[in-house]
């Protein structure tokens, strides 16, 4: 007897249904609306802004295809070499998600107003992000590698994590009012000798921390030889305010990292 998974896999072999037949229905957004939160939010986020492991769904931008029967597999088998799973869903359950999530979707991309190729200079220049972040293999490695930020974060989460770090965050995007989830966790380690080392967990598991420092040293530790772990909750990132970036200038860097989508949406240059 085949499993609901290898039942959707021979589904898809035949060629029975490219298309949601649930598409538009209210009822069956609705019913999605409730389905994502149950199987999608943990990584996707409440709303499916984007959560700790898993992009933003709200903007019409498919890393592996966007048709209705490419989000049926993609939901249904899940991404190899990736952190998205399959699930075992129903067939309903699984069209009623795709409908939920087509209904988030604006009709017409929106206009960041800015020049990527201002931004990249800026990136790389005289804004310094690239002294912790990492773009296609250039750049820092303190900092969340941003290939495929374009893929996983909206403009609007760019533009104001760039302006207040710290706004919103939210550990697991669970806690009442914290829309935004950590892109990555700030640490201070306190050795028996009095050291504090600062930087950025790269592991933890029960008896044991790794984390980069801010001149990007990797140390690791077993927890019971030190003195004190204190986890930040914020960003280690600095704010960017207006005197460091104009309106102009925001909107140019914004505009850059959005058009980053990775390595498979960049063309294989």
């Amino acid at each position: 007897m085949l499993s609901g998974l290898a039942k959707r896999n021979s589904f898809f072999a035949a060629g029975q249904q490219t298309n949601n037949p649930l598409a538009g229905d209210p009822k069956a957004i609705q019913e999605g609306a409730s389905q994502f939160r149950i199987d999608c939010a943990l990584c996707h986020g409440l709303d499916a802004h984007g959560g700790n492991r898993g992009p933003n769904l709200t903007r019409g931008i498919w890393a592996h295809g966007g048709t209705d029967a490419d989000l049926f597999r993609t939901i249904s088998v899940g991404i190899p070499g990736t952190l998205m799973p399959a699930n075992d869903l129903s067939e309903a359950e699984t069209w009623e998600i795709i409908a939920y999530l087509r209904s988030l979707t604006p009709e017409k991309p929106k206009d960041t107003g800015g020049e990527p190729t201002i931004g990249e200079k800026l990136f790389f220049g005289d804004a310094n992000c690239s002294l912790c972040h990492m773009v296609h293999g250039k750049g820092g490695r303190l900092g969340p590698d941003l290939s495929s930020i374009g893929n996983r974060r909206s403009p609007e989460f760019l533009t104001q994590k760039l302006r207040e770090p710290n706004a919103s965050l939210s550990p697991t995007l669970m806690d009442s009012g914290k829309e935004w989830p950590y892109d990555a966790q700030a640490v201070t380690v306190v050795t028996q000798d009095g050291q504090r080392i600062q930087g950025m967990i790269r592991n933890e598991d029960s008896f044991t921390i790794q984390l980069m420092d801010l001149g990007e040293n990797l140390h690791s530790y077993i927890k019971s030889e030190l003195r004190s772990i204190i986890h930040e909750e914020k960003s280690l990132m600095p704010p960017y305010g207006k005197d460091v970036l104009d309106e102009a200038q925001l909107r140019d860097i914004v505009a850059y990292l959005d058009q980053l989508r990775g390595e498979s949406a960049r063309g294989k240059d």
